[in-house]
């Protein structure tokens, strides 16, 4: 790698989909509680349309976001991590040894003791297990923007990006079982959520390994980044959207009663993005990890794969539950939030170690 040069790094932006996301889960919102009020029985009839607790039209749509983002990861780059382990060992410490337990005690403090008055217990139950599913995913998909924006290292943001992807396969199911158990009281059955890890990391992450292995040696890497790539991003971003309609048409009932509760929902989030932010930056500036690392972890460390958090919180607990709603709360508010980190990172670069040859 070469070395920093004193000179200012050119601005740079995201597209237009991500940097206008927050809007577009806004409006989406909108329109699914539009949707949900006016047309309450083609909507009824879309949320009993699943096999073994997943709903079908929203399992296709997050298969179309997750896909796309699986492509990106380059497994191969897992094999070069010795030459620089700190830092990804600090960002797997808070992923997984912090992030998850700090979550489920934010939860459960703020939603089963400081709001239970505000929410009952059944929502307070329902948003810890939420907040939990959040927190146990690592970001897989947006992180690349966020290291982009903060002029992270690209071959070592993959290797972060790979590693949690392959813990993810074990750990997930786990922790969430245990933590929403233990935090919510909320019973969490394991076949259940062994099942939407398979259907929602195990088979993607195959499909995307066994796609990225055939096209680069069929087509090439200039071709697969440059052409075939961002012809799927607004497909992702699409089937987002469009499943953010379908769960907020699900709970408009709920929604047109609760604005106060997604409010309320966004408080141990912001919490805990700016917690994690700040414990895997302070631990990567006292291992003296450059700047290029310590950036994009600690913006892993932050934000979330949310795209797995809705289809579990879906697939355990309903389109209509609570648990969903927790989850695309944090859709709402990570990108202003993760934005803000990011000038953060900008900002403090001096604070680390120049990149080493």
């Amino acid at each position: 790698m070469s070395t920093l040069q004193n000179i200012t790094p050119a601005a740079k932006r995201m597209s237009l989909f991500d940097r206008y996301l927050t809007v577009w889960v806004a409006l989406c919102m909108g329109v699914g509680v539009l949707i949900g009020k006016l047309l309450p029985e083609p909507v009824a009839a879309l949320r009993t349309v699943e096999i073994s607790h997943i709903n079908l039209p929203i399992a296709g749509l997050i298969w179309l976001m997750i896909y796309p983002m699986m492509l990106k990861v380059d497994f191969g780059s897992v094999l070069e991590v010795g030459r620089n382990p700190k830092g990804l060992l600090v960002t797997l410490f808070v992923n997984w040894l912090v992030k998850p337990f700090s979550m489920a005690l934010l939860g459960w403090v703020f939603f089963r003791y400081l709001f239970l008055p505000i929410i009952g217990a059944e929502a307070a139950d329902q948003y810890t297990a939420g907040v939990i599913i959040l927190a146990a995913a690592p970001c897989t998909a947006m992180v690349f923007v966020w290291s982009y924006l903060t002029d992270g290292d690209p071959a070592y943001t993959l290797v972060q990006v790979a590693v949690n992807d392959l813990i993810m396969l074990a750990a997930f199911a786990p922790i969430v079982k245990y933590l929403v158990s233990g935090a919510s009281g909320l019973e969490v059955p394991f076949d259940v959520l062994l099942w939407s890890v398979i259907v929602f990391i195990a088979i993607p992450l195959s499909a995307g390994v066994l796609t990225r292995k055939l096209l680069l040696g069929l087509k090439g890497r200039a071709w697969f980044e440059q052409a075939f790539l961002p012809r799927l991003h607004p497909v992702a971003i699409s089937a987002l959207l469009l499943t953010l309609v379908l769960i907020f048409a699900f709970q408009a009932d709920n929604l047109t009663t609760r604005w106060l509760h997604v409010g309320l929902i966004a408080v141990p989030i912001l919490i805990q993005v700016y917690f994690n932010a700040g414990l895997v930056y302070g631990l990567m500036r006292l291992f003296k990890v450059e700047y290029a690392v310590a950036a994009p972890g600690a913006l892993i460390g932050a934000s979330n794969f949310f795209e797995l958090a809705v289809a579990t919180a879906i697939t355990l607990f309903g389109p209509e539950s609570g648990a969903a709603l927790a989850t695309v709360v944090g859709v709402l508010v990570e990108v202003p939030v993760m934005l803000s980190v990011c000038s953060a990172c900008n900002a403090t670069r001096g604070w680390f170690p120049e990149r080493r040859p």
